[in-house]
């Protein structure tokens, strides 16, 4: 009886040793991002989050642009997506339709997490209809980035940008720096009468292309100074791709490499990229997102950062922000929440925000990275003043049948950028395409 009772007392304790060690073991959850400068802030948010919370292991992944969203994808189909990833505006709508993503709202009101600690306008462009698919990571806008050493070479004083003007019609003074940037082999910039587009030594701008349907860093900065806008609203259903204001933009655009010879042609921009040419040396301008600024003073030459030029209507940049979003597959939903209310707070904003690679959601943490630039003689204002300028920012048109846009108008975009047509020719058509998409 007595071996029994201790056979029995043993088979105890070790249940208990296992069970105890189960109760031990951390539940791992992956978040994948694709944005390798922000990668460090990240995970020293994954160290923060897992002090206070023992029993959960953050694996922080990093996938690049182009591969990332066919991971998230083809993750969708396989049922072996990331648990909680970054998301975008231009993507999160079609993933909502499909039910891949979490609506948090009600997490949101069960544990009363704040949604106006953020930039305005920031969390309402993750809800529809009742519905939340993320809290607000980052904002960006974009400003002018230069190339000191290219703008000493042509004799240009960077002091010039701070008063540049614009128009769809001449350019403006903007359209005239930029050819007095341009310079071929024999030193003739793109004003003199013997300027030779054919053999172009300095370009005075990069483009990364003609930038499809939205233009957040190629044309809407310059299109939405006009009065235009993409489509009639949040979630809008008619879009303006046909307005005689848009179309001159993108014929401005266009006739940079194709009649002034200021950019690369086309091919040049879209196989090798705005980043890299401007990198090469060889471009003085470029307009860019703020993600990029860690990668631009990375460069081998001093770059400076200057406001935009002031188009009709005032200076305008598309608003942007990131938010992060759970697989509606994640077994471990309580988790993944308890990481996507982390990510969204001030704790690790102000973590992303001294790091200065990007500016957080949280007004007092971008103060944070705008200072962190600051300190180290980085002069980043002219992104942060673009935000606050009253009437200074337009939001990302987000909207249904995103993937379908793309397609339309990047072909239509590329045919006026290669000189196939013009923009008048073929945008009516192209935006008709479009709103039949929602009839």
């Amino acid at each position: 009886m007595k071996r029994q009772l201790s056979v029995v007392l043993v088979l105890l304790a070790l249940v208990a040793i296992i069970g105890t060690a189960q109760a031990q073991d951390p539940v791992t959850i992956s978040y994948v991002m694709w944005d390798a400068n922000q990668l460090p802030p990240y995970q020293e948010c994954a160290v923060k989050f897992q002090e206070a919370n023992p029993g959960i292991v953050v694996d922080v992944q990093q996938l690049g642009w182009d591969d990332y969203w066919t991971a998230i994808t083809t993750g969708f189909v396989s049922g072996e997506s990331p648990d909680v990833f970054t998301d975008h505006l231009a993507k999160y709508p079609e993933f909502a339709t499909l039910e891949q993503i979490v609506d948090i709202q009600p997490l949101v009101e069960r544990d009363g997490v704040a949604t106006d600690i953020y930039y305005p306008g920031l969390a309402d462009l993750w809800t529809r209809d009742g519905k939340r698919y993320g809290l607000p990571k980052d904002w960006d806008t974009v400003a002018i980035v230069y190339n000191t050493e290219a703008f000493e070479r042509a004799g240009v004083d960077p002091a010039v940008l701070d008063d540049l003007t614009w128009n769809p019609d001449d350019g403006g003074s903007f359209g005239q720096v930029l050819a007095q940037l341009t310079l071929d082999a024999n030193g003739n910039n793109a004003l003199s009468p013997d300027f030779d587009k054919a053999n172009v030594a300095q370009y005075g701008y990069a483009s990364n292309g003609m930038g499809g349907p939205y233009g957040q860093t190629e044309w809407s900065w310059l299109s939405n100074t006009t009065g235009w806008s993409h489509n009639n609203g949040l979630w809008g259903n008619q879009y303006n791709y046909d307005d005689p204001r848009f179309i001159g933009t993108a014929q401005w655009l266009a006739n940079l490499w194709l009649v002034q010879g200021v950019a690369q042609p086309l091919e040049e921009q879209t196989s090798l990229g705005r980043t890299a040419l401007f990198q090469a040396g060889n471009v003085a301008l470029i307009v860019d997102g703020s993600w990029m600024i860690g990668t631009y003073l990375a460069s081998e030459f001093p770059v400076g950062f200057a406001r935009l030029p002031q188009g009709p209507e005032g200076r305008r940049s598309m608003f942007n922000g990131l938010a992060d979003s759970i697989y509606v597959g994640t077994p471990h939903l309580e988790e993944s929440w308890a990481w996507v209310k982390f990510l969204g707070s001030r704790e690790c904003q102000d973590i992303v925000g001294a790091s200065g690679v990007v500016f957080p959601a949280i007004p007092d943490s971008a103060a944070i990275s705008l200072q962190a630039r600051l300190d180290a003689g980085i002069d980043i204002s002219p992104f942060v003043d673009q935000a606050n300028e009253e009437g200074g920012t337009f939001l990302f048109p987000i909207t249904d049948f995103g993937g379908e846009i793309n397609t339309i108008m990047v072909e239509a975009m590329d045919r006026v950028g290669l000189g196939e047509v013009q923009a008048a020719d073929v945008m009516p058509d192209a935006n008709a395409e479009v709103n039949a998409l929602f009839q």
